[in-house]
């Protein structure tokens, strides 16, 4: 019976919640900072060598990172001078060319210890048989490190590469993907029993004859008669995260996700997102704590605020226009090209333009009386994407990091870089002391060698109020529980 125990965001420290803390990557040459991959403290070119991502996996493992978020798109951003036009993706490497994220888990695994890597694919185009399969082989070579962002994708450009001529609308996305978190359940959960692995050598039986089950699912959108092709993982499910802020989105992360990606540009309009995912739990007989919610963040830190000041000047000075166009077309579907060099979009007549730059208008510090024309929005873009930035000396960003985690209610942060593996070094040396310093991330681990749902929940097997916990099979029982009442 897998009861939560508490996991280390709420036992290092009487007086203090700790922050849970994740790097966020992608697998390509510019992730949220079009054209930065040229920069000297900057590395993505060798994004194709297994040696970078061992390198930063150590890198963030030696400093108590709790995991590596691994971002992923199956499509080009090709809004921008469109339509289906990838060319201003292409000098500024803007999440163009991507390779999967999977495959450099094993290998990273192999050279930590304890570091987390969520990775994410579409419940929209991978066939859930096949992903199960995958899954369960990575968690196997991880022993049990390896979260799966949850995802249904949103790109045109994807849907088209994979055989449709359009989109499947947004919320039928949704309706597929709680299908399909069935389907892969009862793969996970649902075809071996518990005790169903024996592996022994004497009587030269490895798997009980009575312990291995098809699901014969069948539904709206899937069948699938299984068994699962693999054996059980240390976790069976992969540890799952979710990032989504529709209402389609909250109400599926908050049922089935385990931990939530947010963005917010401020800590007060975050608190209502998580508020509300919370909410979404406790309808769905969820306990909200068993959900662990993160923010994304960028963050540029150095010795001193004005040091961090001239890091920034830099950073804007290696930034791809183009590229980071390109990158504001494929988040938003608004092609820029179509207006003018010296428009304020804060007084644009696209009300979906408009109401997206007010929001930055009101919430960036510092520029509620600027104008946000083209430049604006690709200086701000080229700091870490949309999401809010942090720049400072270790004092100032540890402050506002506090400030974000206690106001908010969040659990940690997903922090964004903008040169890789530069943001992360400076990160080590300069901001984590200062938040160790005030009790607020860890020294080091409770347990050498956790899982990923050890780490964040304290359990290795979903919690007994995760949805998916029905399907399984446990020791002593003749048929999984899902199949026991139907």
């Amino acid at each position: 019976m897998a009861t939560a125990v508490p996991s280390e965001a709420s036992t290092e420290g009487a007086s203090k919640r700790k922050m849970l803390l994740n790097a966020f990557v992608m697998n390509t040459p510019s992730h949220l900072a079009a054209g930065l991959w040229r920069h000297p403290r900057s590395k993505t070119d060798n994004y194709k060598k297994l040696s970078f991502w061992t390198d930063l996996a150590k890198l963030l493992d030696d400093a108590n990172f709790h995991a590596m978020f691994i971002a992923d798109t199956l499509g080009p951003y090709d809004v921008y001078k469109g339509p289906a036009n990838v060319v201003p993706t292409l000098a500024a490497g803007a999440q163009f060319p991507v390779n999967d994220p999977l495959y450099l888990v094993p290998a990273m695994a192999s050279v930590t210890h304890n570091l987390i890597f969520g990775v994410t694919a579409s419940a929209t185009y991978e066939k859930p048989y096949a992903l199960a399969r995958r899954f369960s082989t990575v968690d196997h070579l991880a022993e049990g490190r390896v979260a799966w962002n949850i995802v249904t994708s949103y790109l045109d450009s994807a849907a088209r590469n994979h055989g449709l001529k359009e989109q499947i609308p947004h919320d039928e996305r949704y309706a597929i993907a709680h299908e399909y978190m069935d389907v892969v359940y009862k793969l996970w959960e649902g075809s071996f029993r518990d005790d169903a692995v024996l592996a022994d050598r004497d009587s030269g039986v490895y798997i009980a004859e009575d312990a291995v089950r098809q699901i014969l699912h069948k539904g709206k959108y899937f069948e699938v008669p299984g068994p699962h092709f693999c054996e059980p993982s240390p976790q069976r499910t992969p540890f799952l995260f979710q990032a989504g802020v529709s209402e389609a989105g909250n109400g599926f992360g908050g049922k089935h996700g385990e931990a939530i990606f947010v963005g917010g540009q401020t800590p007060e309009i975050v608190k209502k997102t998580v508020d509300n995912i919370r909410q979404v739990a406790q309808n769905e007989g969820r306990d909200p704590s068993h959900i662990k919610v993160m923010v994304g963040i960028g963050i540029i830190v150095g010795a001193t605020d004005e040091e961090a000041e001239i890091q920034r000047r830099d950073f804007i000075s290696h930034s791809d226009q183009e590229g980071a166009l390109a990158l504001f077309g494929g988040w938003t579907g608004v092609d820029l090209s179509t207006y003018a060099d010296d428009e304020d979009f804060r007084l644009s007549n696209s009300p979906r333009l408009q109401s997206l730059v007010k929001r930055w208008a009101e919430t960036v510090p510092g520029t509620d009386n600027e104008p946000w024309t083209k430049r604006k929005i690709v200086e701000y873009l080229s700091l870490g994407g949309m999401q809010a930035k942090l720049i400072g000396g270790p004092t100032k960003v540890a402050d506002e990091l506090e400030r974000w985690f206690d106001v908010s209610g969040v659990d940690g942060f997903n922090l964004a870089h903008v040169v890789n593996p530069g943001t992360f070094e400076d990160i080590i040396k300069y901001l984590l002391p200062e938040l160790q310093r005030r009790g607020r991330f860890r020294t080091g681990v409770e347990k050498e060698g956790a899982t990923a749902r050890e780490v964040f929940l304290g359990s290795k097997r979903l919690l007994d109020d995760h949805p998916g916990s029905k399907f399984k099979w446990n020791v002593g029982e003749k048929l999984p529980k899902y199949q026991q009442s139907a």
